[in-house]
């Protein structure tokens, strides 16, 4: 006990973040990794004292936790604690094969497990890589610091290392301690917050669907997989939004909680949407800002977008909302889920959104220190599916935390871009509605309206029978047409329709004169039947002639009508069905009872002035909303047609 300095309970953000490790012990949850490149003459020993005299002046540095055989966790300040510092020397190692380790380490520096129990629970690596060039890791538990209080621990050690390196000492006031803030805690009264919070979520009772690539799985905490993406706005683009936020007296919290609610009302349809935010914590009590320890919470934020509403009036009322939830933040996460009407097991939120408004100035600590620190890169672990962390300074910085079991990366990229699009938009036009907002990117905007529509190509300027000549001299025996246990190969199709072409034109048929086909297209009433049907309409093609099809199934009127409205001059059929058809003035040719004499026809191709304006066929509507109405096909439409088959599903010469 002598070793001891201090015992008290923890946060309950601290005990959220104490019950996900010890869920999953061997996973790498709640650990963060700052990583930078530090340029110049680093004096190590500064640097390593500076990180020493830390531990010294903030006790949650020197703070590990125990459990068992508590009635409530609880948090130990000890004396001393050695810090844990690694040095390394990769100077004779090659560059190439030096970015390749770091790499490697950033990796196992995420998965890093800490033993919660044995305080410090940090580390931290040094590593030359050539003269005043060094690679510094630092990794740490979230149970110790939040975001805020990492940005305080980098100004002071950069400070103190200014005052060691110059053999000088260097007074900073005092801070307050972590144990104040958790005496404070213990003495709110949160039973006025949970009213409000029941209120809040009054009649909301399911969690706001995220559209994700896969379900979610039912991997455990250890096993889950995240990535991250980021994107970061210009310093035009950041300056447009600070301004706008200035002159509508909006916060950019205010505008960035209102993009996301917008973005997962675009996706999922739903006007009441619910997501968590990271709240400081640090305006109730005095002394929290140089506090340092954990003082975040997690928030619901229940926004109901109206479509119809001005975006400003909309932004506005957001704003509202959020500074009466301010006063209930101190109560739990857990608490407030008891309050909702969520059904026990299903999460409140699966997407949080955390804004970050405290970044390092490091263009100050290399003023401070002499050092140039680039290439900065942080790294954590969140606990839920989809988290977005929003970093402002000269350009917002946009991160997007995601579970990769349930996100491609495809997915994500959009939605980095579309969140980009909406709050940029948002400063476009200030009496816009909120439905009016732009979701699609620049480049999606060019892919759907040209991209996507440029489907024009370069059709052969022939009509379809021309090009079914064609293939006839390139594959004359091959088979063509099989219907059942009947076929015909390409030549012997092209010689029947040859020969009735001939026939008809006997009959006065030539270019764009009218054809009528009225033909059985079932084996089972006429053998050949549906082969008559192939060889009649090519052979109205070829004799230039265009077809009107004739259903014998229609109702006699319907035929009566389309035969007296098209006044066709020939009509072909077959025997069986000459009683069906209403009478009529055309010449009538019967596949079966005319076939001796058509046989005795030429059976070579004709010639004929068509062109692919030329018309085709002639197709009647239903006439359910009136008379049924002739629409003329031109051989180009029938040519598009068919070439669009040929490109999907797709068509080769093998097919028949």
């Amino acid at each position: 006990m002598k070793s001891i300095e201090d015992f008290y309970p923890l946060s309950p953000t601290q005990q959220g973040i104490l019950f996900h490790s010890l869920y999953a012990p061997d996973s790498a949850v709640y650990c963060e990794v700052f990583s930078c490149n530090i340029q110049g003459e680093l004096n190590i020993s500064a640097f390593k004292q500076a990180w020493e005299q830390l531990l010294e002046r903030h006790p949650i540095l020197r703070t590990s936790f125990v459990w068992e055989g508590l009635k409530e966790p609880a948090q130990i300040v000890h004396k001393q604690v050695k810090l844990p510092w690694d040095e390394e020397d990769w100077s004779g190692i090659e560059s190439i094969t030096q970015q390749k380790r770091i790499e490697t380490l950033l990796a196992a520096e995420q998965q890093r497990s800490f033993n919660i129990s044995q305080a410090p629970l940090m580390h931290l690596t040094l590593i030359k890589l050539i003269k005043n060039n060094y690679q510094f890791v630092w990794s740490q538990h979230h149970l110790l610091l939040d975001g805020w209080s990492s940005s305080l621990v980098m100004d002071e050690v950069f400070a103190f290392y200014k005052a060691f390196s110059q053999n000088q000492n260097l007074s900073l006031k005092k801070p307050r301690p972590y144990r104040d803030y958790i005496a404070w805690l213990q003495q709110q009264d949160i039973s006025k917050s949970e009213t409000f919070w029941r209120k809040y979520l009054q009649e909301f009772t399911g969690t706001t669907p995220l559209i994700v690539d896969h379900p979610s799985s039912n991997l455990s905490d250890e096993n889950k997989q995240y990535k991250q993406q980021k994107i970061k706005l210009s310093i035009a683009e950041t300056l447009a939004l600070q301004s706008f936020a200035r002159q509508q007296q909006l916060t950019l919290n205010t505008l960035i909680q209102g993009t996301w609610a917008i973005l997962l009302n675009r996706y999922n349809g739903e006007n009441d949407v619910v997501f968590g935010t990271v709240v400081s914590g640090r305006g109730s009590l005095a002394g929290t800002e140089s506090m340092v320890g954990v003082l975040i919470t997690t928030l619901p934020v229940r926004v109901c977008i109206n479509p119809e509403e001005s975006v400003v009036s909309w932004l506005k009322q957001l704003q509202v909302q959020q500074n009466e939830t301010r006063q209930y933040e101190q109560c739990p996460l857990i608490k407030i889920q008891k309050c909702s009407d969520i059904p026990a097991g299903q999460p409140l939120f699966e997407s949080i959104v955390n804004f970050q408004n405290y970044p390092t100035d490091f263009s100050k600590l290399q003023e401070v220190s002499n050092l140039k620190i680039s290439n900065i890169r942080s790294f954590m672990h969140p606990h839920y599916p989809l988290t977005v962390s929003v970093k402002v300074d000269s350009e917002l910085l946009l991160e997007i935390f995601y579970e990769s079991s349930r996100f491609e990366s495809t997915t994500i990229k959009r939605m980095l871009g579309h969140f980009c699009t909406l709050l940029l938009g948002m400063t476009a036009n200030q009496q816009q509605r909120v439905k009016d907002l732009p979701l699609l990117t620049a480049q999606e905007h060019h892919k759907l309206l040209i991209d996507w529509n440029n489907t024009q190509i370069d059709y052969p300027q022939k009509c379809i029978h021309q090009l079914f000549e064609a293939q006839v001299k390139k594959t004359p025996d091959a088979v063509a047409v099989i219907f059942e246990n009947q076929q015909l190969t390409y030549s012997e199709l092209n010689t029947k329709a040859n020969k009735l072409a001939h026939y008809l034109q006997e009959l006065g048929v030539k270019a764009e004169v009218l054809v009528g086909i009225c033909v059985e297209r079932s084996s089972k009433t006429l053998p050949k039947a549906s082969l008559n049907m192939l060889i009649g309409l090519l052979a109205i093609l070829k004799a230039g002639g265009a077809y009107i099809p004739l259903d014998p199934s229609y109702p006699k009127e319907r035929l009566r009508f389309i035969l007296e409205d098209a006044q066709v001059p020939v009509l072909l059929t077959q025997t069986f069905l000459l009683e069906a058809i209403p009478q009529n003035k055309a010449k009538v040719v019967c596949f079966d009872a005319d076939w001796q004499k058509i046989a005795q026809q030429s059976q070579e191709n004709l010639f004929s002035e068509l062109t692919t304006d030329s018309l085709a066929y002639v197709i009647y509507t239903s006439g359910s909303t009136g008379k049924p109405k002739g629409v003329q096909i031109p051989h180009s439409a029938l040519s598009n047609f068919l070439y669009s088959m040929q490109e999907r599903p797709g068509l080769t010469q093998h097919d028949t």
